[in-house]
């Protein structure tokens, strides 16, 4: 029940790397590795974390736009 069994590896590192790209560390890699585990679901249907890469990819995107914020304001 706590082993991610049947989910996919690329949601699993995108959804720890989203936690840091909440605060602007490593947003650019959440932003890929997002899309590298929704292309692996999608490829693999029966592997699941969809909801991990989705997170992951709303995180990297709110980091992206605070580094922005921070650098050009």
């Amino acid at each position: 029940m706590i082993l991610p069994v049947g989910r996919s590896g690329w949601a699993i590192a995108a959804g720890y790397v989203g936690l840091f790209a909440l605060a602007g560390i490593g947003a650019p890699f959440a932003l890929i590795l997002s899309v590298v585990a929704m292309a692996d679901i999608k490829m693999h249907p029966e592997k699941r974390g969809m909801g991990r890469a989705i997170f992951a990819l709303l995180s990297g995107l709110w980091g992206v736009g605070l580094l922005f914020y921070f650098f050009y304001s």
